[in-house]
């Protein structure tokens, strides 16, 4: 595929899209988001094993597509689309990579263990965490956000990510790394966002914190914060007009796509990032942001 190719995949502008469930679920989205690998894999995870989270749609897949590419063995942890989470299976294995999913909520610390131990069941060790999955509910006022909503995001984007590092930690070695997923949020706040931005602020800080207590140990903890991307968590969790704006306020004019991302990641579970820890890389569409 030409460079020019690629190029018009990606200037699309979303439209007349919204789901009245979360999750979102990424079958439905027109146009599907891109999740396929954009380059050719040259087996720089080769014998290494992944779990990344909210892997079943979006910025997930395209990481565990991307792994599996590069040669890890990866499993696919999602709460509830089953059928998302069955075609990334499907898609990895179609490029002869191995996979194994595992479903629940990573919000319950108990989960989180079960994650650990299947994953060892399967592949023995684990080398690169990917702590993806998050949730977002938009409120107008902050006198609307009930404490169930504020629990709730805080469960899945932080509780989740601190019990399943801590699951995972005894068994990393050095060398291991560990890749925790912002937002472009976490520098510049939505006001419809509130309790959404301030879980990905709390990530920014856990990635910088951790990478400082696992240095010693070898452990590599750095973060990605992406600005607006075209996943199942955007027809999600806006209204049809908003979905119809989304990403234009960037200065590259458009909303990225999964696999415009993953590159991001694939660089920090490689050698490639050996002297990087405590960082966060900003695939954001050219937004100037600090940290």
């Amino acid at each position: 595929m030409s460079d020019g190719e690629l190029f018009h995949e990606t200037i699309f502008m979303p439209k007349n899209q919204h789901q009245d469930q979360q999750p979102g679920r990424q079958a439905p989205m027109n146009p599907p988001p891109q999740t396929a690998p954009r380059n050719v894999g040259s087996n720089r995870l080769k014998g290494k094993v992944a779990i990344v989270t909210g892997a079943d749609s979006g910025i997930g897949r395209a990481v565990a597509q991307a792994f599996a590419q590069e040669g890890a063995k990866v499993v696919v942890a999602y709460l509830n689309e089953k059928e998302d989470a069955e075609e990334t299976l499907r898609l990895i294995r179609q490029i002869s990579g191995e996979a194994q999913a595992f479903a629940g909520d990573i919000g319950d610390e108990a989960v989180a263990q079960s994650l650990v131990a299947s994953t060892l069941s399967a592949f023995g060790k684990i080398d690169i965490l990917v702590n993806n999955a998050g949730e977002q509910h938009p409120q107008k006022s902050l006198a609307d956000v009930s404490c169930t909503q504020l629990e709730k995001t805080f469960r899945t984007n932080v509780f989740g990510m601190f019990h399943l590092t801590q699951a995972v930690l005894p068994h990393l070695k050095p060398g291991a790394r560990i890749i925790n997923t912002a937002s472009v949020t976490a520098y510049e706040g939505n006001p419809l966002l509130l309790d959404y931005s301030a879980t990905k602020g709390a990530i920014v800080s856990f990635t910088r914190a951790l990478a400082q207590h696992l240095a010693d140990k070898g452990i590599l903890v750095n973060a990605v914060a992406p600005g607006p991307i075209w996943t199942p968590l955007i027809p999600s969790t806006f209204t049809d007009e908003q979905v119809d704006k989304f990403g234009k306020s960037t200065p590259l004019g458009r909303p990225g796509q999964p696999n415009e991302v993953a590159p991001s990641y694939v660089f920090l579970a490689t050698q490639d990032s050996s002297y990087m820890s405590g960082q966060v890389l900003h695939p954001n569409g050219g937004s100037p942001v600090g940290g």
